[in-house]
Protein backbone atom coordinates (compact mmCIF):
# COMPACT_ATOMS: atom_id res chain seq x y z
CA UNK A 1 0.00 0.00 0.00
CA UNK A 2 0.95 3.10 -0.45
CA UNK A 3 0.98 6.08 2.16
CA UNK A 4 0.87 10.00 1.46
CA UNK A 5 2.55 12.47 3.52
CA UNK A 6 1.50 16.08 2.39
CA UNK A 7 4.82 17.62 4.00
CA UNK A 8 3.93 21.62 4.75
CA UNK A 9 5.68 24.37 5.79
CA UNK A 10 4.36 26.86 7.79
CA UNK A 11 2.31 30.13 7.02
CA UNK A 12 3.74 33.35 6.71
CA UNK A 13 4.66 35.09 9.89
CA UNK A 14 5.57 38.68 11.01
CA UNK A 15 9.53 38.17 10.70
CA UNK A 16 8.96 35.87 7.12
CA UNK A 17 9.84 38.97 4.66
CA UNK A 18 12.71 40.53 7.18
CA UNK A 19 15.44 38.08 6.34
CA UNK A 20 16.04 37.32 9.84
CA UNK A 21 17.34 33.79 11.38
CA UNK A 22 14.70 32.69 13.07
CA UNK A 23 14.45 29.04 12.74
CA UNK A 24 14.15 28.02 17.16
CA UNK A 25 12.73 31.33 17.62
CA UNK A 26 8.86 30.59 18.65
CA UNK A 27 6.81 33.29 16.25
CA UNK A 28 3.10 33.26 15.78
CA UNK A 29 1.38 33.04 12.50
CA UNK A 30 0.72 36.63 10.94
CA UNK A 31 -2.80 36.94 9.50
CA UNK A 32 -1.59 36.71 6.02
CA UNK A 33 -0.41 33.38 7.28
CA UNK A 34 -3.48 31.97 8.62
CA UNK A 35 -4.95 33.23 5.59
CA UNK A 36 -2.90 31.31 3.31
CA UNK A 37 -3.32 27.78 6.08
CA UNK A 38 -7.11 28.49 5.46
CA UNK A 39 -6.56 28.10 1.82
CA UNK A 40 -5.02 25.07 2.10
CA UNK A 41 -6.87 23.46 4.40
CA UNK A 42 -9.99 24.32 2.17
CA UNK A 43 -7.32 22.02 -0.37
CA UNK A 44 -7.22 19.42 1.72
CA UNK A 45 -11.08 19.33 2.86
CA UNK A 46 -11.79 16.34 0.50
CA UNK A 47 -8.23 14.46 1.39
CA UNK A 48 -9.52 11.94 3.74
CA UNK A 49 -6.38 13.24 6.40
CA UNK A 50 -6.20 10.40 9.26
CA UNK A 51 -3.87 11.80 11.50
CA UNK A 52 -1.69 15.40 11.59
CA UNK A 53 1.66 15.68 12.76
CA UNK A 54 3.63 18.96 13.68
CA UNK A 55 6.96 20.87 15.07
CA UNK A 56 6.18 22.53 18.51
CA UNK A 57 6.29 25.82 17.58
CA UNK A 58 3.57 28.25 17.54
CA UNK A 59 3.62 28.95 13.86
CA UNK A 60 3.29 25.27 13.05
CA UNK A 61 1.25 24.63 15.65
CA UNK A 62 -1.45 26.65 14.55
CA UNK A 63 -0.88 26.06 10.71
CA UNK A 64 -1.64 22.73 11.60
CA UNK A 65 -4.74 23.20 13.68
CA UNK A 66 -6.23 24.86 10.64
CA UNK A 67 -5.59 22.14 8.39
CA UNK A 68 -6.83 19.32 11.00
CA UNK A 69 -10.19 21.42 11.95
CA UNK A 70 -12.17 20.19 8.69
CA UNK A 71 -11.53 16.46 9.36
CA UNK A 72 -12.02 16.22 13.12
CA UNK A 73 -8.31 15.98 14.60
CA UNK A 74 -6.18 17.52 16.59
CA UNK A 75 -1.70 17.95 15.92
CA UNK A 76 0.18 15.40 17.07
CA UNK A 77 3.35 17.04 17.80
CA UNK A 78 6.69 16.00 17.58
CA UNK A 79 10.06 17.65 18.68
CA UNK A 80 11.77 15.99 15.82
CA UNK A 81 10.26 18.12 13.14
CA UNK A 82 11.19 21.33 14.52
CA UNK A 83 13.24 24.23 12.36
CA UNK A 84 16.86 24.71 12.22
CA UNK A 85 18.18 26.91 15.31
CA UNK A 86 20.61 29.00 14.37
CA UNK A 87 22.31 29.36 17.16
CA UNK A 88 23.85 33.00 18.72
CA UNK A 89 22.63 34.02 15.10
CA UNK A 90 18.58 33.59 15.92
CA UNK A 91 16.64 36.72 15.41
CA UNK A 92 19.43 38.79 13.66
CA UNK A 93 19.11 40.21 10.17
CA UNK A 94 21.80 38.45 7.23
CA UNK A 95 23.32 41.57 7.06
CA UNK A 96 24.02 41.80 10.62
CA UNK A 97 25.52 38.53 10.87
CA UNK A 98 27.90 38.62 7.68
CA UNK A 99 29.19 41.80 9.76
CA UNK A 100 29.56 40.93 13.42
CA UNK A 101 30.10 37.01 12.60
CA UNK A 102 32.04 37.17 9.11
CA UNK A 103 34.36 33.96 9.37
CA UNK A 104 31.37 32.14 10.98
CA UNK A 105 28.47 33.10 8.06
CA UNK A 106 31.02 32.33 5.24
CA UNK A 107 32.20 28.95 6.41
CA UNK A 108 28.00 28.12 6.79
CA UNK A 109 27.47 29.45 3.15
CA UNK A 110 30.22 27.03 1.85
CA UNK A 111 28.82 24.08 3.84
CA UNK A 112 25.74 24.31 5.96
CA UNK A 113 25.01 20.54 6.16
CA UNK A 114 27.93 19.88 7.87
CA UNK A 115 29.09 23.49 9.61
CA UNK A 116 26.93 24.98 12.38
CA UNK A 117 27.21 28.09 14.16
CA UNK A 118 27.69 28.90 17.35
CA UNK A 119 25.16 26.89 19.60
CA UNK A 120 23.22 25.92 16.68
CA UNK A 121 22.91 23.19 14.63
CA UNK A 122 23.85 21.54 11.03
CA UNK A 123 21.50 20.37 8.60
CA UNK A 124 23.43 16.62 9.35
CA UNK A 125 22.07 17.16 13.01
CA UNK A 126 18.58 18.16 11.72
CA UNK A 127 18.08 14.99 9.75
CA UNK A 128 19.74 13.08 12.89
CA UNK A 129 16.18 14.14 14.42
CA UNK A 130 14.00 14.47 11.96
CA UNK A 131 14.30 11.50 9.86
CA UNK A 132 13.33 9.12 12.08
CA UNK A 133 9.94 10.75 12.86
CA UNK A 134 9.20 10.46 9.36
CA UNK A 135 9.90 6.84 9.36
CA UNK A 136 7.52 6.51 12.66
CA UNK A 137 4.55 8.23 10.77
CA UNK A 138 4.82 6.37 7.93
CA UNK A 139 5.34 2.93 9.54
CA UNK A 140 2.29 4.00 11.95
CA UNK A 141 0.29 5.42 8.99
CA UNK A 142 0.67 2.56 6.23
CA UNK A 143 -1.53 3.44 3.41
CA UNK A 144 -3.07 6.39 5.08
CA UNK A 145 -2.86 10.39 3.77
CA UNK A 146 -0.98 11.92 6.45
CA UNK A 147 -0.18 15.56 6.93
CA UNK A 148 2.97 16.59 8.24
CA UNK A 149 3.32 20.69 9.16
CA UNK A 150 7.41 21.61 9.89
CA UNK A 151 9.24 24.15 8.50
CA UNK A 152 11.37 25.82 6.09
CA UNK A 153 15.30 23.88 6.56
CA UNK A 154 13.42 21.32 7.87
CA UNK A 155 11.52 19.99 5.09
CA UNK A 156 14.11 20.80 1.93
CA UNK A 157 16.58 18.24 4.16
CA UNK A 158 13.97 15.71 4.72
CA UNK A 159 13.33 15.66 1.18
CA UNK A 160 16.90 15.97 -0.72
CA UNK A 161 17.62 13.27 2.17
CA UNK A 162 14.57 10.84 0.86
CA UNK A 163 15.60 11.88 -2.84
CA UNK A 164 19.40 11.15 -2.60
CA UNK A 165 19.82 14.49 -3.86
CA UNK A 166 22.96 16.30 -2.22
CA UNK A 167 21.94 18.30 0.77
CA UNK A 168 25.18 20.31 0.97
CA UNK A 169 22.94 22.59 -1.76
CA UNK A 170 19.74 22.48 0.15
CA UNK A 171 19.50 25.98 0.88
CA UNK A 172 20.40 27.30 -2.79
CA UNK A 173 18.85 24.72 -4.82
CA UNK A 174 15.30 24.06 -2.77
CA UNK A 175 12.62 27.05 -2.03
CA UNK A 176 9.85 26.60 0.75
CA UNK A 177 7.30 29.11 0.06
CA UNK A 178 5.00 29.64 3.56
CA UNK A 179 2.41 27.15 3.77
CA UNK A 180 3.39 25.28 0.40
CA UNK A 181 2.40 21.94 -0.12
CA UNK A 182 4.53 19.01 -0.55
CA UNK A 183 3.15 15.77 -1.26
CA UNK A 184 5.46 12.38 -1.13
CA UNK A 185 3.94 8.66 -2.01
CA UNK A 186 5.89 6.34 0.23
CA UNK A 187 6.03 2.70 -0.40
CA UNK A 188 8.23 1.71 2.82
CA UNK A 189 10.11 4.20 4.67
CA UNK A 190 13.15 4.35 2.43
CA UNK A 191 11.10 3.92 -0.88
CA UNK A 192 9.82 8.01 -1.61
CA UNK A 193 8.46 9.23 -4.99
CA UNK A 194 7.76 13.20 -5.13
CA UNK A 195 4.83 13.80 -6.33
CA UNK A 196 4.05 17.51 -5.80
CA UNK A 197 6.70 20.06 -4.72
CA UNK A 198 6.69 23.86 -3.20
CA UNK A 199 2.71 24.29 -4.44
CA UNK A 200 1.06 27.33 -3.33
CA UNK A 201 -1.62 27.47 -5.79
CA UNK A 202 -4.26 27.36 -3.24
CA UNK A 203 -3.45 31.05 -2.60
CA UNK A 204 -1.84 32.51 -5.44
CA UNK A 205 -2.27 32.14 -9.11
CA UNK A 206 1.45 32.32 -9.76
CA UNK A 207 4.92 30.57 -7.94
CA UNK A 208 6.73 33.19 -6.47
CA UNK A 209 9.87 34.58 -8.04
CA UNK A 210 13.18 33.47 -6.80
CA UNK A 211 15.12 35.66 -4.66
CA UNK A 212 17.99 35.70 -2.05
CA UNK A 213 16.58 35.32 1.60
CA UNK A 214 19.04 34.40 3.72
CA UNK A 215 21.33 32.52 0.80
CA UNK A 216 23.35 35.01 -1.49
CA UNK A 217 24.23 32.04 -3.99
CA UNK A 218 21.05 33.11 -5.91
CA UNK A 219 22.14 36.87 -6.76
CA UNK A 220 26.13 36.09 -6.52
CA UNK A 221 27.20 37.76 -10.39
CA UNK A 222 28.24 34.51 -12.62
CA UNK A 223 31.11 34.76 -14.83
CA UNK A 224 29.81 35.03 -18.75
Amino acid sequence: MTTRLFLIRHGATVLTAEDRFAGSTDVELSDIGRAQATALARRLADDHLTAVYASPLRRTVATASIIAQPHGLKPILRDGLREIDHGRWEGLRRVDVETEYAKEYADWEEDPYIFAPAGGESGISVLARALPVIREIVLEHDGENVAVVSHKATIRLVISSLLGFDARGYRDRLDQSPACLNVLDFKSPVRARLMVFNDVSHYTDQPPRSDGRLSKWWDLDQPT
